[in-house]
């Protein structure tokens, strides 16, 4: 064998070896995610909370992606923003969209009833759902996931603004908070990083 030959043998050896090594730790596509890795995953709290059908316990969802986002049916903005490009990216993901569940955590429990939510959630995907509870339930888990929400100062008893934190938290199918998701990921980077955490 001349040295030429050994030579483009070798190389293509060791770039099939990163690209097996990048393929196993970046995922499918050997991408990062978008989205703030947590490794190891982080144990996610159970809880039980009330939408339109019953009641619903995270830990009865492991087998699947959880998507948990905490909002409320009256904001202008960043909620319905948030659910739209889920939306979006369950259509992308086709068949594998099955094994995501995607959670809307209510922090208005005055005016959110669990057949509000599900009007409102359902209508950015029909398999979204939305839950509810007393405020102090609600303060308790969303605490658990490092969540903020308060009524906005200023407002009045019936017509307010609820101040709350935007990030979305995604539990792996094990039931471990996995990734962090800011307001801003697009579509893409939400289908793409639902795909990795479907196949991890």
């Amino acid at each position: 064998m001349n040295f030429r030959r050994f030579l483009l043998i070798s190389t293509t050896l060791i770039v099939a070896f990163v690209g097996f090594v990048a393929f196993r730790l970046l995922g499918p596509r050997g991408v990062e995610p978008y989205g703030t890795l947590i490794e190891p995953p982080l144990p996610a709290a159970d809880f039980t909370l009330t939408s339109a059908d019953g009641p619903v316990r995270l830990a009865d969802l492991k087998g699947k992606v959880v998507v948990l986002f905490f909002g409320y049916t009256l904001c202008p903005d960043v909620c319905p923003m948030t659910l739209a490009r889920l939306g979006q990216a369950l259509e992308q993901l086709g068949d594998d969209a099955e094994r995501v569940q995607v959670i809307m955590v209510s922090v208005d429990p005055e005016r959110d009833t669990p057949e509000r939510l599900k009007e409102y959630v359902r209508a950015f995907h029909p398999s979204f759902i939305g839950v509810t509870g007393t405020e102090e339930e609600l303060a308790a888990v969303a605490a658990t996931y490092g969540v903020y929400f308060a009524k906005a100062e200023g407002s009045d008893a019936t017509n307010y603004l609820v101040d709350h934190t935007a990030t979305t938290t995604v539990l792996d199918r094990r039931g471990g908070v996995r990734l962090l998701w800011p307001f801003d990921v697009p579509v893409e980077g939400l289908a793409q990083d639902l795909a990795l955490m479907i196949r991890k």
